[in-house]
């Protein structure tokens, strides 16, 4: 079946009646069945053999569609991709600034050791059940003239779905050496519409590569014609600076810029993968997210059966009124987690506070908050408790807080308004995930995170912000943008809310909140965020103090039976900013 008979198909199905809750949008099993697709054999790593010299070095994608030449020319060392025949970018490689000498203009192409692999892993929870990685790699040893370079290697893994590159020093000649620029630089052929956000969770624009005027947040999405979509973007940035792109000297062209300087022997000697992503449409690019997962390390959690998906509900309030109230909706309405929210131990912006105390930050609530009482009551009633801490708690107290909170039942924590960017803040962001995972608590991170797809490697981080979600009351326009550039890195906590006054007001209504819980994935999913079970007292100060109270209707059956995570997903139609139709199958139901 192809996608115009799957759309139509859908199209047909009968519309969503949340007055009963056997109504949800089914698929009938004919249908499931021509859908899904056939499972692939086991892992295999093999020899590949492709064309290539001294001087340029071919590599194919696996169907052959995508195809890639490293070259020396003019400029350097080049890389040329063709999508379909069809040139789509070009980009100057292995230039880099090392203690303050530029290097990697007198390259030669060394050695080239060829692999190929094609495997089915399965992740822990996420939009697809099962993924294949499908690639044709090249390690190229890259020689300089007179051992005037740095020894370097740079390797290339070409996918249907587009390429990844990374750089790998050699460990000996490199030593302590610091990298304080790359000068890894695209030039996609023209110049061509995206959409730009300088920071995680601004607003995206639609701008000219000509018109960028700060350092854009990635993935960058770039619509050369109706029929090619680009999204350049980086995976595995977990002991290395963050990675914006800026417009370049040259015309038309985007430039790699660090967040800080490198210290290499800390990287391990290597930089994330930079990737550029192809594709025939905003909903290919979406669909084939999986491609950053890809890029990162298998799962290193033995034991995942305590890592659990779920939906959200925030308790603002910080009194153990309100704390019951939000446990009693949860189990009534099928939610897994209740959230308590900064103030619970204090100021959150005292670096005195002290979050081994369940201390009620006046300014906030009036109290009284008995945590333990709520936690316990809440495990009878089979809903976990996650905990907000800030990051300046974390940074001197976060040994001594993993452990007490496990030893309190609590099941996860979310990390907020942490640092990121420089080396010395993303490592210890991955650390401190790392960390949550030996005392088997799940992570939320809190605002400019924005992912490179560790949660393969770390399953145990859940989903993390980096997005501007209903905080900031998105119109429906820029949530239909974010869907296909924010998106594309993976989950998103949207901090969604449904009866909140700014949903009519500002968001497009009850029926587009809906939507997103579909259309924004989060394994964990915040429903609730600005909204208040009716048990729940009024809220004196803070953040939610004009919260709507949640009313018991029909439309909450939807939000009952919704699933957070995936066995399939499908981009039916879509234009970014415009109009979108994603179809999600979990089991044997599509929503």
């Amino acid at each position: 079946m192809n996608r115009i008979t799957l759309k139509n198909a859908l199209r047909r199905l009968p519309v969503l009646a949340v007055q009963d809750v056997r109504s949800r949008l089914l698929v009938p099993s004919l249908l499931l069945m021509l859908v899904v697709p056939a499972m692939l054999p086991g892992c295999r790593v093999s020899p590949f053999s492709g064309a290539g010299s001294r001087d340029e070095v071919r590599l194919s994608s696996p169907s052959g569609r995508v195809e890639a030449s490293i070259r020396l020319d003019e400029h350097g060392l080049t890389l040329h991709l063709t999508h379909d025949a069809r040139s789509v970018i070009r980009a100057d490689l292995g230039k880099f600034v090392l203690d303050g000498d530029t290097c990697g203009k007198s390259y030669l192409i060394g050695s080239v050791a060829r692999t190929s692999t094609d495997e089915v892993w399965k992740p822990v929870y996420g939009e697809k059940s099962t993924i294949r990685n499908n690639y044709h790699e090249a390690v190229i040893k890259l020689n300089g003239k007179g051992g005037a370079e740095p020894a370097l290697s740079l390797i290339c893994r070409l996918y249907d779905e587009g390429i990844a590159f990374r750089y790998l020093f050699d460990s000996t000649s490199a030593g302590h050496t610091m990298l304080y620029e790359e000068g890894t630089t695209f030039f996609p052929g023209g110049d061509y519409e995206t959409w730009v956000t300088g920071t995680a969770q601004g607003r995206y624009l639609k701008k000219r590569i000509s018109q960028i005027d700060e350092a854009c947040e990635r993935p960058l999405v770039i619509r050369q014609n109706d029929a090619s979509y680009l999204a350049i973007g980086e995976a595995a940035c977990v002991d290395f600076a963050r990675m914006k792109l800026v417009r370049g000297e040259r015309e038309n062209s985007l430039q790699v810029a660090l967040d800080g300087a490198v210290d290499l022997e800390l990287a391990k000697y290597r930089t994330p993968w930079r990737y550029v992503m192809v594709a025939g449409s905003p909903g290919a690019l979406l669909e084939n997210n999986y491609f950053i997962l890809n890029l990162n390390e298998p799962n290193r959690i033995d034991d995942t059966s305590w890592i659990k998906p779920g939906k959200v509900i925030r308790e603002v309030t910080l009194t153990t009124q309100g704390g019951m109230a939000c446990v009693d909706f949860a189990a009534a309405h099928h939610l897994q987690y209740v959230e308590f929210d900064a103030g619970w131990y204090g100021n959150e912006y005292d670096g005195s506070s002290d979050a081994t105390t369940i201390t009620v930050d006046p300014r906030r609530s009036p109290g009284p908050l008995d945590l333990h009482r709520i936690i316990d009551y809440a495990g009878t009633r089979g809903v976990g408790i996650i905990l907000y801490v800030n990051r300046r708690a974390l940074e001197k107290q976060l040994d001594e807080l993993l452990p007490l909170y496990r030893s309190w039942g609590i099941k996860g924590i979310k990390y907020g308004f942490v640092n990121v960017g420089p080396q010395q803040w993303t490592s210890w962001l991955h650390e401190a995930v790392r960390k949550a995972a030996a005392w088997e608590l799940m992570v939320d991170v809190h605002d400019e995170y924005r992912p490179t797809g560790y949660s393969r490697t770390y399953p145990n981080l859940m989903t993390q912000e980096g997005v501007r979600g209903d905080e900031e009351s998105p119109t429906t326009a820029h949530t239909l943008t974010t869907a296909f550039t924010r998106m594309i890195a993976g989950a998103a906590d949207n901090t969604n809310c449904f009866f909140a006054p700014r949903v009519p007001e500002k968001m497009g209504g009850k029926a587009a909140q809906m939507a997103k819980a579909v259309m924004l994935y989060s394994p964990w999913q915040f429903l609730y965020w600005y909204d208040r079970p009716a048990g729940s007292p009024h809220k004196k100060g803070g953040a939610g103090a004009t919260a709507g109270i949640i009313r018991e209707c029909a439309e909450l059956v939807f939000y009952d039976v919704l699933p957070t995570v995936w066995d399939e997903t499908r981009v039916l139609e879509a234009a970014i900013g415009e109009y979108a139709t994603i179809a999600r199958r979990s089991g044997r139901d599509w929503y």
